[in-house]
Parts: C-alpha cells; structure tokens; sequence
C-alpha cells in the first residue's frame, strides 16, 4: 500500500474533505462505495470524521454549517494545499488576487488552515500540518490519486499557484488543453480548461479517487442512488468516469493504466 511516511511538500495537495447536509449519511455511502472507515468525530471539532482505509486516513466528511441567515454551501469536496506557514500563504492568496472565505484559523493541536478561492472562482483549502499532516495512503484503490483544476483561464491560474504555493504548470506532452502541476520537479495534479466541462460549470478543483474496476464501482453507486454525470470512458491515464454522491458532491473514479 502506498503510504505516506514524508512531509508534503508546500502545494501538493494534501487532503479532501466533505462537508455534507447529512453527514451520518455521507459517512455510510462512501464506506459502502470505497470501505472507508468514519464516525462522527469530537463535539469541540464540530463532529469532524476523518475517514481512514485499512486504518490510514484517507478523506474528512463534515456536517455543512452556515452562519446564520446565510445560504448553506454547496455539498462539494475540497482539496488542501500543502503549506508551511498558512498565515505566510494566506497572505501571498490575498496579493495573488485570491479570496478569503475562512482565514486562518487553528485545528487544535492537529494543524492550521484556511479555505480560499482563486481569482477564477476555483475554491481550495490549505494546510499547515501540526500533529496532522493528511491523507496516509495515496494511489490505492479507495484512496485519493489525484486533484484537478478546471478554470477558464490557465495563464492566469498559472501566475495565481505560482505567486501563492509555487507550482508550475506544464503543458503535458500530446494533450492540446491540459496541463501538469508541478512541485519541486515532481507532477502533483492536473489542470484543465473549464470548455471541456458541461456549459455553465464554475471554475472548480476535481478529486480523483482510485477504483480497481470503474464500471463496477459506477454500477455500485448507481444502486446507493449516486449520478453519473460523466459514464466510464478510456483515456491516456486510464478508465475513469465523473460522478456525483447522493447529495450532489461530484468526484472522479479512475483505474490507471498501471494498475
């Protein structure tokens, strides 16, 4: 099993969560989809549960919450940029032109962070990692394989990741409209432009869970009342299809070409 035993590096990303209407209901779909592990978590972390495969943390599922007389959040999951010094990268966000929708704020003893949008509307999270430092196990079936964002305006999500995390996009060889994010040399993720998307879909970061048969997984979440919004499908990195969980949270399932 591929587990993650060093720090990640400032901008890899390096958690997803999900903050859902129903949070005991979320918790049950995903552990009968990928046989993750999670219970509501502590009063004083808002019930937080953090999903663990074969005893590794893989995911958070969350209870959305909204201040009160404000609409509540889309049910959507969020990937977490690595960072050393969230107040350091909280302010490089605001200078880059980002948005700050929960500024710093600490985790307990388990680590900092904030959530943010980028300035094409793409809304993100960062981590300072206390005695948390994310996901444990990557590449696995069930686990988290890869992020991606979708935006209308790749120069300018390029100088946006630079100046806050410095990642560097790559155009990826063969591909006309997607790009490698890149960390110290090393692909962290993917970017893509939102013209490849349904019309109408906001700029976004996608998550990638790995699957060992993606029409079986699809046909599974069909039958837990999931959607499909994109059916299984091959391409240069594997088969994969999009989907949606029953409270509308949309992810991708994929069964790389390595596996």
């Amino acid at each position: 099993m591929p587990e993650v035993t060093t720090p990640y590096a400032t901008g890899t990303p390096c958690w997803v969560d999900l903050m859902a209407k129903d949070q005991q209901a979320a918790l049950d779909f995903y552990r009968d989809l990928f046989g993750w592990q999670g219970q509501v978590g502590k009063a004083e972390f808002g019930g937080y549960a953090v999903c663990e495969l074969d005893g590794k943390a893989v995911a958070g599922i969350g209870a959305a919450t909204s201040p009160d007389g404000m609409p509540q959040p889309p049910t959507v999951w969020t990937s977490y940029l690595a960072t050393t010094d969230a107040q350091a990268t909280q302010d490089a966000i605001v200078a880059a032109g980002g948005t700050l929708l929960v500024p710093v704020v600490d985790v307990g003893d388990l680590g900092r962070m904030l959530i943010a949008a980028d300035p094409q509307g793409a809304v993100f999270g960062a981590w300072q990692p206390g005695e948390f430092s994310g996901v444990k196990v990557v590449n696995e079936a069930g686990a988290l394989i890869w992020n991606e964002l979708h935006t209308s305006d790749i120069p300018a999500a390029t100088a946006f990741y630079g100046e806050a995390f410095g990642i560097e996009f790559e155009p990826l060889d063969g591909a006309d409209t997607y790009w490698e994010l890149r960390v110290g040399g090393r692909a962290v993720g993917g970017a893509t432009l939102l013209a490849n998307d349904p019309p109408g879909t906001p700029a976004h970061w996608l998550t990638y869970f790995a699957v060992d048969d993606v029409d079986s997984t699809v046909d599974a979440l069909v039958k837990r009342n999931g959607t499909v919004l994109a059916p299984p499908f091959d391409m240069v990195a594997g088969r994969m299809s999009v989907v949606a969980d029953p409270q509308g949270a949309p992810f991708a399932v994929i069964r790389p070409t390595s596996r």
